[in-house]
Parts: C-alpha cells; sequence; structure tokens
C-alpha cells in the first residue's frame, strides 16, 4: 500500500502563484514516477508534469515555462511550482505515483486531490 497526501491549494487571481506539496508513504520502491494530474469539470484528468527518480521530467504543453515540478527521492515528497496561474488551470490537481513490482506493472496510486481555483 502507498499512501499520498496533498497540500497547498487554494484560491488564486490570475497572474498569481500556488505551490502544491505531496507527501508518499507506504511501500514505496526506489524507482519510481511521481507527478501531478488535474481535472477540470467536465473534462478529462490530463498530465500536468511528472517526474521519475532519476531526474527525467515530462511536461503538457500548456504549462512549460509556468510550472516547475521537484521532488526528494529520500523524503518521497513531490512539489508543483505554479507562476504565472491562469483561469484555465482551474481543476482539482491529483498527486500520482507510478511504480511496478511482479503483480502489478506499472501501478498508479492517487492522492485525494486538491482545489486550485484560478479567478479574479
Amino acid at each position: 500500500q502507498v499512501q499520498l497526501v496533498e497540500s497547498g491549494g487554494g484560491l488564486v487571481q490570475p497572474g498569481g502563484s500556488l505551490r502544491l506539496s505531496c507527501a508518499a508513504s507506504g511501500n514505496i520502491f526506489r524507482i519510481n514516477v511521481m507527478g501531478w494530474y488535474r481535472q477540470a469539470p467536465g473534462n478529462q484528468r490530463e498530465l500536468v508534469a511528472t517526474m521519475a527518480s532519476g531526474g527525467s521530467t515530462n511536461y503538457a504543453d500548456s504549462v512549460k515555462g509556468r510550472f516547475t515540478i521537484s521532488r526528494d527521492n529520500a523524503k518521497h515528497t513531490v512539489n508543483l511550482q505554479m507562476n504565472t496561474l491562469k483561469p484555465e488551470d482551474t481543476a482539482v490537481y491529483y498527486c500520482n505515483l507510478r511504480q511496478s513490482n511482479a503483480y502489478r506493472p506499472d501501478y498508479d496510486y492517487w492522492g485525494q486531490g486538491t482545489q486550485v481555483t484560478v479567478s479574479s
């Protein structure tokens, strides 16, 4: 079992910034990918940014240059610094951890979600 807990969501004006944090606990393997997905009302859940334990990153085109993902492998935490926020960034943001074992290849664990609202 792996548990993920997000924090840092809230209400911010367009152009503002927020920093999301996620802490993972439980049976976490050394090699994994952690990241953030988001889901706005009426939309599918979409990738925002991911970072592998080896350091490689992947960003959605819509957030490149504005968002920065970081992680601490020893602490099993991942952060998302969100700058120059836009109303279209409004969504529930979910922390994700993906890892594999012999019985569950590329198995996804999810946090409960944290609301980010960008509005004036």
